[in-house]
């Protein structure tokens, strides 16, 4: 079973930057798509952006004009640039890996934005 692994957390201050990876242990084409989630405290978790394995991009409300997804096929790696951050980004941040009849997570990591 391929592994995903998230890191590039941390703790940034609001209108920060921070660049999150997501690491496959295996080829990253035996999905078809990746995407990022978050989950902040007491809320659900709530899709961010999505790229699919012809680079394909999708962002939703939280992420527009603020969020790059993008992905690195050589090392297997798919990254979300976050720029301008704001406290309500604090959560932990997901990636999946999504094929047709699969999905793994990731184990998370906890991006927090001070005011």
């Amino acid at each position: 079973q391929v592994q995903l692994m998230e890191s590039g957390g941390g703790l940034v201050q609001a209108g920060g930057s921070l660049k999150l990876s997501c690491a496959a242990s295996d080829s990253i084409f035996k999905y078809a798509a990746v995407a990022w989630y978050r989950q902040a405290p007491g809320k659900q978790r709530e899709l961010v952006a999505t790229i699919t394995s012809r680079g394909y991009t999708n962002y939703f409300d939280s992420a527009k004009g603020r969020f790059t997804i993008s992905r690195d096929n050589a090392k297997n790696t798919v990254y979300l640039q976050m720029n301008g951050l704001k406290p309500e980004d604090t959560a932990v941040y997901y990636c999946k890996g999504v094929a047709t009849s699969y999905d793994h997570w990731g184990q998370g990591t906890q991006v927090t934005v001070s005011s």
